[in-house]
This record gives structure tokens, C-alpha cells and sequence, in this order.
């Protein structure tokens, strides 16, 4: 799935519900981020008091989850115990997370067979694949 406002606002419209001014704010926010960088509803909510655009912190955690179901957003578990979000772009842009367990480190890596292994397990199941990520823990060799 390639990312556009027009497929969000279509797949959201298809299940009731609307594109709204604090869901399109919460979208720019990962826009604008730095590529490989992830945001946490946290985050997501400081950035936005610091746009002027203020939310309530549940009004931001709700959005997050809506979008990760949606499979417009990916939500992960990187270390800590706290989900953090990204753009989900399953296409040649797919990459994936290697996590050192001692200092929090994570690297990303593009591997295509992954993917390709999704879309097939998938396939095989009749599901529509909204994400797929892999995420490796370990750590770092000297």
C-alpha cells in the first residue's frame, strides 16, 4: 500500500467514518517526519501543541490505533514497552527493524523477501495484507 490522502480518506469513508481536520493534522505530523524516524502518541501530541494545533492526548491515541487498523500507520513494539508509529508503505520503500537489547539502537533494513513471504502466506489465507514487519532483537556484535 502506497500512502496518499485520497485512498485514506476513501478507506475511512467505506467504514463510516470521516477524514477530520485533527485526523489530517495527525497525518502531517508523519509526513513531515524524518525518514526512519518513528513518533509515539506522545510525541505526536508535543508536535502538535508545538503547531498550534493542541489534541487530547486520548483523541491522539485513538486516531493512531483507527489508522493502524486501517494499515495507514504501523504500529510497533521496538524495545520499552512503548508502541510508536511510522507511515506504512508496503511497496519497494518496506523495511523492517533490528533492535540491540542493551543500548535501544534500532537500524532499519529493507529485505523484499520478507515481504514476499507475507504476500504469499496471505495470499494462501485469503487475507488482504494490511502490514507486515519484522522485528529482530539481539544485540549488537563488537
Amino acid at each position: 500500500m502506497t500512502f496518499s490522502y485520497e485512498a485514506l480518506r476513501a478507506e475511512m469513508k467505506s467504514r463510516g467514518w470521516r477524514m477530520t481536520p485533527q485526523r489530517e493534522r495527525i497525518v502531517e505530523i508523519f509526513l513531515d517526519l524524518p525518514e526512519g524516524q518513528h513518533a509515539s502518541a506522545d510525541e505526536v501530541s508535543r508536535l502538535l501543541v508545538q503547531r498550534g494545533h493542541p489534541l487530547s492526548v486520548s483523541t491522539v491515541y485513538r486516531t493512531l490505533r483507527v489508522m493502524a487498523r486501517l494499515g495507514f500507520l504501523r504500529e510497533l513494539e521496538l524495545g520499552e514497552g512503548e508502541k510508536v508509529y511510522e507511515l506504512n508503505l508496503l511497496s519497494s520503500q518496506s523495511h523492517h527493524h533490528l533492535v540491540c537489547a542493551q543500548t535501544g539502537e534500532i537500524v532499519e533494513f529493507a529485505d523484499d523477501t520478507v515481504v514476499d513471504i507475507c504476500r504469499k502466506v496471505a495470499e494462501r489465507y485469503g487475507f488482504k495484507i494490511l502490514d507486515c514487519q519484522l522485528v529482530v532483537y539481539g544485540n549488537r556484535q563488537k
